[in-house]
């Protein structure tokens, strides 16, 4: 019998007591047992439900709270991270890292933590507009890596958008466990 089979067939015990039903030989439990006071039903029944979520999981406990385990992957999941040949946003860039995960299971990359240790190492610079906008640019070892502003129009405006070629995507996917250091999160090799 497998792990699973073992949780599914205690779960059906405890279904069965939650039910006011000896699960030995599946006849009622007399009316003022023990196992039908009310708070044991209850215990059963939410005992009952964690024992689903198991075996819906695969065997894997339910997270407590809902709470998702730090961001973390594998050097295999980071492997089949998709470079583009065109430049892209580093937000483009977070968007396919976030992809290789599970996503329900873990919390996403942020975009910012990727920037924000670009800025540690030099790549990034921040820069203050004339209003007070604050934005990332570019240092001269950032555009030596691949990484250059594009003028970008929105609504009638224009901006600088900040962009990553290939050389700058797997600079940063090679640095990986460096970032996640900065942020504090893990790869598993």
């Amino acid at each position: 019998m497998t792990e699973l089979e073992k949780i599914a067939y205690a779960k059906s015990f405890i279904d069965k007591l939650a039910n006011g039903i000896n699960p030995l030989d599946d006849s009622p439990v007399a009316e003022y047992d023990v196992v039908n006071n009310v708070r044991l039903k209850k215990c059963f029944s939410f005992v009952s439900d964690v024992l689903r979520q198991v075996i819906e999981n695969g065997g894997t406990a339910p997270k407590a709270g809902g709470k998702k385990a730090p961001f973390s992957l594998t050097p295999e999941q980071l492997s089949r991270f998709e470079f583009s040949n065109l430049p892209i946003p580093v937000t483009e860039i977070a968007r396919r890292i976030n992809a290789l995960v599970d996503a329900d299971a873990k919390e996403k990359l942020s975009y910012n933590y990727i920037t924000s240790w670009l800025v540690s190492i030099g790549a990034l610079a921040v820069e203050f507009d004339a209003d007070g906008t604050k934005h990332k640019v570019p240092t001269e070892y950032g555009k030596r890596l691949g990484i250059s502003p594009e003028t970008r129009t929105w609504e009638q405006r224009e901006y600088q958008a900040v962009v990553y070629n290939r050389d700058a995507q797997a600079f940063i996917i090679d640095n990986m466990n460096a970032i996640l250091s900065f942020i504090g999160g893990t790869t598993r090799t």
